[in-house]
C-alpha cells in the first residue's frame, strides 16, 4: 500500500533515532521511495551516511545542502506524499507547533503539501507535561496525526509512557493514511491462527498456522473503516489497531465465538486453520509414557464454515473460506465452494501458505478463478477485501 509513495522521514534528537534506520528499511520494503532529513541533534545518535545504503543518498542535515539546486525544504515538502517525524522529541513538537522553521526538519514540515505523522519519543514526565499536551493538540488541530508513544522501557532505565512505537507500527500507521475508508458501516468477522486440541494439561494436537494472513485481513479491514472482530487462535501476534479481539483455543471455542460475532456481521472471513479432529478424551493429568504404541481416539470437530453457509439466509453475511492444499489446489477449492455454500474461497498450496511475509493464492468463486501473483499478505488481504466489498454491494 506504500508502493510508489514518496516519503520523507525526519529525525529529531532523541535516543530513539536509531530506530529510524529500521523504519526507513521497512518503508523501502513496502515499496516506498524515501528521503531522510535530520536535525543537528539527531546526528549525535545516528550518522547521516547510515541512510545512504538504504535510500541511495545520505540524510540531509543542512538547509543549505549543495546537492539541491533550489531550496531543499521547499523541494522535499512538495515532493513528499507524506512526512514521518520519528522520533518526535518534546523540543521538536514544541517548535513545530509554534511555527519554527530554522532547521531542515522543521522547514520541510512547514512546506509539506502532504500529511504529517509524528511518532513521539521522550521521558514519561516530558510527555505528561501540560506544554507537550498543548503542542500535540495544536498540531492535531492543523491536521497532523500521531502514533504512540507507548509504555515501555525508557532510555533512563525507567518504565513509563514515552517510548516510541516500533518501526513496523509507524509504517502501518502511515499506510492507513493512504487507505480508502470504503468499508465503513460494515462489520467484518475474521478468524485467524490454529486451534489447539488438548490431549492433557501438557500436550495438544495442532497445526503450523501462524495467523499472519488472518491478522493482515483484520488490520487492512480496520484501516478501510470496517468494524472488525478478530477471533484468534493461540498465536503471539499483536492485536491490530481498532480491532476487537476474541482469543480462543479449541475448535469448539472458535465455533462459539464466530457464531456469536456472525449474528451481526456483514462478512465472515474464515482464515483460521481449524482442527478437523479433537481427542475423544482429555485426561486431567499428564499421560505417562507406556511401552508400545499409543492409540488415540479422535472425534470430528464441527465444520464452522459449512455451518455458517447452511444457516445463513440469502447471501448475508458474505462468507469467505480458505483452502490450504497439497495437491489439486483449484479443484479442491471449487469443491469446497459448493459443499460449504460460501461466496469465495482463497486457495493456496501448503508450501506457499505457512509463515513469511508473502503469499501466493487463487481466488475461486462461482464465476471462475483469479490466480494472484506473489504478493505481501497485506496486499492479498486488500484483494480479498475488494471482493468482499463487491459481494456486499458496496
Amino acid at each position: 500500500m506504500l508502493k510508489g509513495r514518496r516519503i520523507v522521514v525526519g529525525l529529531g534528537g532523541g535516543i530513539a533515532a536509531f530506530k529510524a534506520v529500521a523504519l526507513v528499511r521497512e518503508l523501502g520494503r513496502r515499496g516506498a521511495e524515501v528521503r531522510v532529513v535530520m536535525t543537528e541533534a539527531a546526528t549525535r545518535f545516528v550518522g547521516p551516511m547510515t541512510f545512504a545504503g538504504l535510500t541511495g543518498r545520505p540524510a540531509i542535515t543542512d538547509l543549505w545542502d549543495p546537492s539541491y539546486a533550489g531550496e531543499v525544504h521547499v523541494e522535499l515538502g512538495g515532493w513528499a506524499d507524506a512526512l514521518v517525524i520519528a522520533p518526535a522529541t518534546m523540543n521538536l513538537l514544541a517548535r513545530a507547533a509554534n511555527g519554527h522553521a530554522d532547521d531542515v526538519v522543521l522547514a520541510t514540515i512547514a512546506c509539506a503539501k502532504g500529511p504529517v505523522l509524528y511518532a513521539p519519543a521522550m521521558h514519561e514526565r516530558m510527555w505528561s507535561r501540560a506544554a507537550t499536551r498543548r503542542n500535540v493538540a495544536a498540531l492535531a488541530d492543523e491536521g497532523a496525526s500521531f502514533v504512540g508513544p507507548v509504555e515501555g522501557a525508557l532510555a533512563s532505565g525507567e518504565v513509563g509512557r514515552g517510548r516510541m512505537v516500533e518501526p513496523e507500527a509507524i509504517a502501518d500507521a502511515l499506510e492507513a493514511m493512504f487507505v480508502p475508508r470504503d468499508l465503513e458501516g460494515l462489520h467484518v468477522v475474521v478468524s485467524a491462527g490454529p486451534t489447539h486440541e488438548d490431549l492433557d494439561p501438557v500436550r495438544f494436537l495442532g497445526n503450523r498456522s501462524t495467523g499472519r494472513m488472518g491478522f493482515a485481513i483484520a488490520q487492512v479491514a480496520a484501516q478501510r473503516g470496517a468494524r472488525v472482530t478478530l477471533v484468534a487462535g493461540p498465536v503471539t501476534l499483536a492485536t491490530p489497531p481498532n480491532v476487537t479481539r476474541v482469543d480462543v483455543r479449541s475448535a469448539l471455542e472458535l465455533e462459539a465465538a464466530v457464531k456469536a460475532a456472525a449474528s451481526s456481521a456483514d462478512a465472515v472471513i474464515m482464515a483460521a486453520a481449524v482442527a478437523d479432529y479433537r481427542p475423544a478424551v482429555r485426561t486431567e493429568q499428564k499421560r505417562k509414557k507406556a511401552e508400545g504404541p499409543l492409540v488415540l481416539e479422535l472425534v470430528r470437530n464441527p465444520d464452522v464454515v459449512a455451518g455458517l453457509g447452511a444457516a445463513r439466509e440469502g447471501d448475508t453475511p458474505v462468507l469467505v473460506g480458505f483452502a490450504l492444499e497439497t495437491e489439486k489446489v483449484v479443484e479442491n477449492a471449487r469443491s469446497k465452494l459448493v459443499r460449504k455454500k460460501v461466496d469465495l474461497v482463497v486457495a493456496n498450496h501448503a508450501s506457499d501458505g505457512f509463515g513469511g511475509d508473502d503469499n501466493v493464492v487463487v481466488l475461486v468463486d462461482a464465476s471462475g478463478e483469479e490466480p494472484l501473483p506473489k504478493l505481501s499478505k497485506r496486499e492479498v488481504a486488500g484483494r480479498i477485501l475488494d471482493r468482499v466489498k463487491a459481494l456486499a454491494g458496496r
